[in-house]
């Protein structure tokens, strides 16, 4: 209730899109990183004219509510993501653009609020943010005061204005963001101004702003307000409609949104025309990027450490696929994620491909979901070493549960790649199903009598998608020993416990795992 003005302001006057194509591609992005506040997108999205806006989740989802470029659930997530997203839009149009033709143009919009700015990710993206001067990236920090357990005075009194400052932001303070309006509009113009710099608009608000009983309390924070309260509220806002009522004044307000919006996009269809008409090769690109169609790839059979293995994979997918970029928290030169043959993304050479993210792995997650969830064709890529990951797991989870990508069922890399230092193997072959290596007879087993199948399973969701048939020629169902994949009668070989280091014959010799022993 409190973000009500901003919200409004953003919707119905500022930000360019088209309720009917939600995924235009030159919209402008919105991220609701205080997602538990999702009633106020979902009645944005109503009033401006998207579909599809009934029955919607508890925090915003993209893949559920048409309009919702992210999926929000952590606290600071969403604005990590939106870090993504204007970085997506800064790559693409450093890229693309032209002097006579700019068809990469769009800002990324943000609400996060005092969890999200408590949250240590926020600082870890932000940081990042000001580092690659993130101009077309505004914030709105909805300053209430109050979190779950009460006035955030508790555990939360810094300066976050001085704290965004200094990470480079530009920063701004509404100390009425309640009611005022003007104030807003004023920021907004500012911000845009400020074309080197992402922008912190601090707007000191009153949680449940209207509410007489609960306003400025934490009693209206994850609670619903009462049938009692609500009517209470609605007398004192001077609100006499029935709840899911829209006044046919506001409708009529409201409704041009969807006219405005087909000719936003109409406007920049026509000057994309022109635009393919000149740069025929830059289109083409561009076009993939937007569609996210990939072409197929057939690694070379060598043998090398599994790291090296993973850059020559890297190297030659970024040769076709243009969309490709991402890079390591600070251990590029350990796990091998460098593109080779381009430069760094920074704040003056935005058009390159190796990203470095520093020592931030909960922050790189989560700005890579922003990055792939920009355009179907931008496939980002992150590592670390394993141990590290733990520091990343949310963005993780979130990246699963958006469908960010993970999967190669569409062509993608895996996003997250998680690293360790490994001995040389032989490059692994292309997968075009589930499981796709098979080898018969393998090493010390078949000097053994044994007669041994090898199947390299890259995914059970791909695989138990494939025929019976095929599943059958893969793993026959007469063969009942399996290793690792346990069947009937079959055993899992491995260790119970982690941290030895040593070459993998003589950790496989100390751990007695051989074939002689296992089968």
């Amino acid at each position: 209730m409190g973000c009500a003005p901003m919200g409004q302001i953003l919707y119905d006057e500022v930000m360019r899109y088209n309720p009917k194509n939600p995924y235009w591609f030159n919209r402008d992005r919105f991220v609701l990183s205080t997602g538990h506040g999702c009633m106020l997108q979902y009645a944005l999205l109503h009033l401006a004219g998207y579909d599809s806006v009934k029955q919607n989740p508890g925090h915003p989802e993209n893949f559920e509510t048409p309009g919702v470029e992210v999926t929000t659930g952590p606290l600071g997530q969403g604005i990590a993501n939106a870090v993504g997203l204007a970085l997506a839009e800064k790559h693409l149009a450093a890229r693309f653009n032209k002097p006579d033709d700019e068809i990469v143009n769009h800002y990324t919009y943000v609400i996060l609020g005092d969890g999200c700015q408590i949250e240590g990710i926020s600082n870890e993206a932000c940081s990042l943010a000001g580092h690659w001067g993130l101009g077309k990236l505004i914030a709105f920090y909805d300053d209430s005061h109050i979190s779950i357990d009460g006035d955030t005075e508790i555990a939360f009194t810094e300066d976050v204005s001085a704290r965004f400052k200094a990470l480079g932001w530009h920063t701004i303070w509404i100390k009425n963001g309640n009611t005022g309006y003007d104030e807003i509009r004023a920021a907004i113009a500012e911000a845009k101004a400020v074309t080197d710099k992402p922008t912190l608009i601090k707007l000191t608000t009153t949680i449940g702003f209207g509410s007489p009983n609960k306003a400025n309390s934490y009693a209206v924070h994850g609670s619903a307000l009462g049938a009692k309260e609500v009517d209470a509220t609605r007398q004192n806002l001077g609100w006499p409609y029935e709840p899911f009522h829209v006044p046919e004044d506001v409708q009529s307000h409201w409704s041009r949104h969807v006219p405005e919006g087909a000719a936003l996009e109409a406007e920049w269809n026509a000057k994309f025309a022109e635009y393919e008409n000149k740069y025929e090769e830059e289109t083409e690109t561009l076009k993939g990027i937007i569609s996210g169609s990939c072409p197929t790839y057939n690694p070379e059979s060598i043998c090398d450490a599994t790291r090296n293995l993973s850059q020559q994979c890297l190297i030659a997918l970024a040769k076709v696929l243009p969309g490709l970029l991402g890079g390591s928290a600070d251990l590029a030169s350990s796990n091998m994620t460098l593109l080779k043959m381009f430069g760094d993304f920074q704040k003056d050479t935005p058009e390159e491909r190796n990203v470095r993210f520093g020592v931030r792995e909960h922050g790189m997650g989560a700005i890579c979901n922003g990055i792939g969830l920009h355009s179907p064709g931008l496939i980002p890529y992150c590592a670390t070493f394993f141990v590290f990951t733990d520091y990343m797991r949310a963005a993780m989870r979130i990246s699963a549960l958006c469908e960010a990508g993970l999967s190669t069922r569409e062509g993608r890399v895996h996003r997250f790649r998680q690293l360790r230092r490994r001995q040389a193997r032989p490059h692994p072959p292309r997968h075009r199903l589930g499981a796709g290596d098979r080898h018969q007879g393998s090493g010390g087993a078949e000097e053994g009598g044994k007669k041994v199948r090898v199947v390299s399973l890259v995914s059970w969701e791909l695989f138990d998608e494939q025929t019976e048939e095929y599943k059958e020629s893969v793993l026959p169902g007469v063969v009942t020993a399996r290793v690792s994949y346990v069947g009937s009668k079959g055993k899992a070989v491995g260790i119970d416990h982690f941290g030895s280091s040593a070459p993998a014959g003589t950790i496989y010799k100390e751990f007695g795992i051989s074939t002689a022993k296992s089968l």
